[in-house]
């Protein structure tokens, strides 16, 4: 692992997840949930790196009265923006660089509801879509689709939604949802054996504002716990960046049960 708790120097960490990257001008910065133990709450943090491979710590970067997590992160017209999940606050919540990459504010709210987890936003077809597990029984089941014309909104949920129903092994969104021309893959935890146990890919067939459908990419998932280590009994999350034809570059979490 290039970052772990322990690299975390100015509040004290239980845990570091849900990686986020993004590079500008050579450099790459990575967003994370790190769990304050101080206030009991997730807040957003800073890493960055020259070459992927050699990451700093540098600052919590965003943290509010509620728990933050999931800090999906994306450029538009020359911005900067985040949609941390924070369902604490019954809402999803977009923000904006006012000083990239270490000051941001709130600008919208693009939904309201009780529950929305680990919304998932993505630009297709000049349309804006976005994925968030709703179920409030926390079974990870049940993954709802929306759309809108402008990032602020008005956002509506799409008519084939839920697209996933009653299913822990490919409902909760995984990480950043890719777009590469008319193809768009997303990634899902399975959290049918434990929560974030492991990921499988989903390569998306049909996107509009009246039909969907998808199929998986392959018939194993894509990242599973090695059974030793860091990541020896869980991999949640992957957000996965195209660098050159022959080269990407991808940031994962791995989880590693306490011993008793």
């Amino acid at each position: 692992p290039v970052l772990t708790r322990e690299s975390v120097s100015d509040v004290p960490a239980t845990f570091v997840a849900d990686p986020f990257m993004i590079e500008k001008n050579g450099t790459w910065c990575m967003f994370f949930e790190v769990m304050n133990w101080r206030t009991g709450k997730g807040e957003i943090a800073l890493a960055q790196s020259h070459d992927g491979f050699a990451w700093t710590y540098q600052q919590i970067a965003l943290a509010e009265q509620f728990h933050l997590s999931y800090p999906y992160v994306f450029a538009w017209k020359d911005d900067y923006y985040m949609i941390p999940e924070s369902f604490q606050a019954g809402s999803i919540r977009l923000y904006k660089a006012e000083k990239f990459p270490t000051r941001w504010s709130f600008v919208a709210e693009l939904l309201k509801g009780p529950y929305l987890v680990d919304p998932s936003i993505f630009h297709y077809d000049n349309k804006w879509w976005l994925f968030t597990e709703t179920n409030p029984e926390v079974r990870h089941d049940c993954l709802r689709l929306y759309f809108a014309d402008e990032l602020t909104g008005p956002w509506c949920e799409h008519p084939e939604s839920p697209i996933v129903k009653d299913n822990a092994k490919i409902a909760r969104p995984a990480g950043r949802v890719h777009v590469q021309g008319n193809q768009i893959v997303r990634y899902a935890q399975d959290c049918s054996v434990s929560y974030g146990h492991q990921v499988h890919a989903y390569k998306i067939t049909k996107l509009t504002a009246k039909n969907y459908a998808e199929e998986p990419v392959c018939s194993h998932p894509v990242l599973a716990p090695s059974g030793s280590g860091w990541n020896a009994d869980g991999m949640h999350h992957v957000d996965a960046h195209r660098v050159s034809d022959e080269r990407w570059i991808a940031c994962v979490d791995g989880r590693r049960a306490p011993k008793i």
